[in-house]
């Protein structure tokens, strides 16, 4: 790597990334059913049909994978909680086991000096809320008041950070409109209503967190820089479009208080009833934003009805996920961010990594040349006066990758997945050379 921490502002963090369901082991500890152990179950949606039950065992494992990250020199740690370990009915009955293995992580990052930074949820809902309609049924918000009031109300005086739900567009579009994430729909209504759900869940939690004192709330939201495959009008409009439905309908909501135009096109007959009076709980205040940004997708007209518009293969390095390699697209995030959206507030890159067919003594010098050209675009985005704060890579160690099942490798720790032995990669060498 061409630079150091110097080359960074003062105070700036530098840190990594996981998800509960990704790495924890759901079969363990009294967790409840949920949404991805059914769709995992159900033929043709997962690789194998695998699930997360063991995944990386984090929850017997946890003190060795905190060992890690103090190893690896990072700040802080960003992870996230099981709504359906705290309460494995998503309502009612808490699991003490939950929050007491909660409560061991939060302090064992605080006894090895590492800053705790929590997101709520992170896809796995409780079968019980998703038999209810899930984030289709207006309901959910209070639900998700709940369990933020549960979880906060034990570890919340000791986090560095807290986030309501990671990646509002999976939880929303994906999941719902093309059908890839638990549950698994493919239905415009249900899109409109799961959009608008999730950000009104996100606002209600941010309220409950501030009434329990607690402070350092952000968002953190998924992007991908979308650039049209030609100049044709109806290839602009389509690139429009899609901008609009990945990036600008959460920024908008969050700090616009309002959705593009674009998008209700499509999605506005569709919205549940007094939509629009939302927005006072949607916009509460932040202190920060976080952005998880991965490549660009070059988009093209499509026939048919909204949304036309369809993703077109583009010529630059790809990684295992058949994601283009483009840094640039993070530095032009920011900048259009922070002018169009948050001014002043303050930035966080809280997800960036590569996935690579990496093995336990291969060298991974396709993600180091990954991290340090991201890095470097997140400097130059610095040196245009934005308020960039951290860096977050993901992730901390190979893990459970959705729908494509153990396959994908994002970690700086390989991870053999029959006998759960962590590796320690090149990449994570470089970064604990680095980042000390």
């Amino acid at each position: 790597m061409n630079f150091s921490r110097a080359d960074f502002p003062e105070g700036f963090i530098f840190g990594t990334a996981t998800s509960a369901y990704q790495i924890e082991g759901h079969g363990f500890g009294g967790a409840g059913p949920t949404q991805w152990d059914s769709f995992a179950a159900t033929p043709g949606n997962v690789v194998r049909a695998e699930n997360g039950a063991v995944a990386c065992d984090h929850y017997h494992r946890m003190n060795t994978d905190l060992d890690l990250l103090a190893d690896l020199g990072a700040d802080a740690y960003r992870f996230s909680t099981s709504w359906a370990r705290v309460l494995p009915d998503g309502r009612g009955q808490v699991n003490e086991a939950g929050l007491d293995f909660y409560d061991r992580l939060v302090d064992g990052l605080l006894e090895r000096g590492i800053k705790p930074a929590a997101t709520l949820y992170h896809w796995e809902l409780p079968s019980a809320l998703a038999d209810l309609g899930g984030w289709r049924n207006r309901d959910i918000a209070s639900w998700f008041a709940y369990f933020t009031a549960t979880i906060m109300g034990r570890i919340g005086d000791r986090v560095w950070s807290a986030a309501p739900i990671n990646e509002p567009w999976c939880v929303g579009w994906l999941s719902h409109f093309d059908g890839h994430h638990a549950p698994g729909l493919r239905d415009i209504r249900a899109t409109a209503r799961a959009m608008h759900h999730v950000l009104l869940a996100h606002g209600q939690a941010i309220q409950v967190m501030r009434d329990l004192g607690m402070s350092n709330l952000g968002a953190v939201c998924n992007f991908e820089w979308s650039q049209p495959a030609g100049n044709a009008p109806e290839t602009l409009r389509a690139t429009a479009t899609y901008d609009a439905i990945y990036n600008r309908f959460f920024l908008g909501g969050l700090f616009k208080r309002s959705y593009p135009t674009e998008v209700l096109v499509g999605l506005g007959a569709h919205l549940p009833r007094g939509w629009q009076d939302d927005f006072d709980t949607i916009a509460t205040p932040l202190d920060w934003l976080g952005l998880n940004y991965y490549t660009r997708k070059l988009i093209d007209h499509a026939p048919g009805p909204w949304p036309n518009y369809r993703e077109v293969g583009g010529p630059l390095e790809k990684t295992q996920m058949g994601w283009e390699v483009y840094p640039e697209g993070l530095r032009d995030f920011l900048i259009r961010t922070a002018a169009d959206y948050t001014g002043d507030l303050p930035l966080y890159v809280t997800e960036n990594g590569m996935a690579n067919p990496d093995t336990h003594n291969t060298p991974d010098t396709a993600r180091i040349a990954y991290l340090t050209r991201h890095l470097d675009a997140a400097r130059e985005a610095i040196a245009q006066g934005v308020p960039l704060k951290g860096y977050f890579t993901w992730s901390l160690m190979d893990n459970y990758e959705w729908a494509l099942g153990y396959d994908k490798r994002f970690g700086l720790v390989h991870v053999d997945f029959d006998s759960l032995q962590r590796t320690p990669k090149a990449s994570y060498q470089a970064l604990a050379k680095w980042w000390r």
